[in-house]
């Protein structure tokens, strides 16, 4: 993946948990995180795969001692039980989950390393309503959102939730698909993606603002550096939101600006 990501002349990688850098394997984060920089390549963020509040605090703990062997300084978590809706929280449900992800963010704040909560459907940020309130409720500067349209989310609508929750979204995950899940091209869905980067505002996250790709059509390498190049002509456009970083040195001490 690190050859291929190089390749296709992309800046960084967020690794996860769930595969290719398991959670406390610290040697094994160590590892992939020299590895990645050595190819020239930033490390964005850990996907942790923490589930706030139902991941207990050895888990939190061997992950972000993870993150920061990985050389991670931001990690992704899950707001709320997997796969249930934010409509059938109580307030007092919402409450434990906030708290949950403060304690989280304390234990991450040890290291340096900031949390960023997914924007998925069946969770509780899937919708902006429901994510503004959670970030409000947690009231911590550390604790940003993710952003990524729903499948088949109209544009209209996409520009809707960024304008109520845009300042606080750290990083995108980029992709093309319709309501049903299936996968296109990414040159397919370019007008809309230059609109939601151009909506994009600068918001609170100081740090550089990576718009990732998450899938690709078929799980196609040809199709990554299809899709790749799409995204760095979308980056690169001008008026459009997240600027595409400057490649890190490689091992030889270049650097791929391109």
């Amino acid at each position: 993946m690190i050859d291929a990501a190089a390749d296709a002349g992309l800046a960084a990688i967020e690794w996860g948990g769930d595969v290719h850098v398991p959670p406390g394997d610290i040697n094994e984060a160590r590892r992939v995180g020299e590895r990645t920089r050595g190819a020239g390549l930033a490390v964005s963020s850990y996907g942790a795969y923490l589930v706030a509040p139902d991941s207990p605090a050895d888990m939190v703990h061997r992950a972000v001692e993870t993150a920061a062997a990985l050389g991670a300084h931001h990690i992704r978590i899950w707001p709320g039980t997997r796969d249930r809706p934010s409509q059938g929280y109580t307030s007092t449900e919402r409450a434990a989950v906030a708290s949950a992800i403060v304690a989280i963010a304390d234990e991450a704040s040890r290291h340096a390393i900031t949390v960023g909560l997914e924007f998925h459907p069946g969770s509780l940020t899937d919708d902006s309503a429901s994510a503004r309130a959670l970030v409000d409720a947690i009231g911590r500067d550390d604790v940003y959102l993710y952003w990524q349209p729903a499948p088949g989310l109209p544009l209209e609508a996409a520009l809707d939730e960024l304008t109520l929750i845009g300042p606080d979204v750290c990083h995108l995950h980029v992709f093309a698909w319709d309501a049903e899940r299936r996968r296109y091209p990414l040159a397919d869905h370019a007008a809309y993606w230059s609109a939601v980067f151009g909506a994009l505002p600068a918001g609170r996250w100081q740090k550089p603002r990576y718009a990732m790709l998450e899938f690709v059509a078929g799980d196609d390498l040809a199709q990554l550096r299809s899709d790749a190049a799409s995204l760095i002509a979308l980056c690169d456009a001008p008026g459009a939101g997240p600027r595409r970083p400057k490649r890190e040195p490689g091992r030889d001490g270049t650097r791929d600006d391109r």
